[in-house]
């Protein structure tokens, strides 16, 4: 009678442990997802930042440039359209950022990185440990427990 509650209990415990895993495995499928989402709206709203700061630098460079330019002519002073040359490129930079393929060659350089130098990738410190991150968190709730004591006393 002992030998058959006692399989049954293993069994139990193996059904137990297998449905763990699979509950475990389908928690870091759904974080890893979201993480992947937020990382792509992040993305989308930087992309869209540099395309809105791409057509206020176009503004200003279609409103400075001509009259740089007559100016330049009117005076024979090259000095004026000076100002133009490195305009010139910062708009270049964020018309290629914001409709070229310059996230493409950023993404390229990011993998070239990754896989030859890994080593500039390690974190200060290494990776964070449970025992490290769980060390932190007990001595801020004690933190916290010495501040809310303290507080009585005010």
């Amino acid at each position: 009678m002992g030998s058959i509650m006692g399989k049954v209990m293993d069994d139990n415990m193996k059904k137990q442990q297998k449905f763990m895993i699979a509950t475990g495995q389908l928690q870091l499928e759904r974080q890893i997802q979201m993480q992947n989402q937020m990382r792509e709206r992040m993305v989308a709203m930087q992309l869209a930042s540099t395309r809105e700061l791409f057509w206020w630098l176009s503004a200003f460079y279609a409103v400075a440039a001509p009259p740089m330019i007559i100016g330049a002519r009117k005076t024979k002073r090259a000095a004026i359209v000076v100002p133009l040359v490195p305009l010139t490129f910062i708009l270049a930079y964020f018309g290629d950022m914001a409709y070229g393929n310059k996230m493409e060659r950023i993404r390229h350089e990011a993998d070239i990185i990754m896989s030859d130098t890994p080593d500039l990738l390690l974190m200060p410190g290494g990776i964070p440990t449970f025992s490290n991150i769980e060390s932190g968190r007990l001595a801020q709730r004690d933190a916290q427990r010495l501040d809310s004591k303290n507080d009585l006393f005010l």
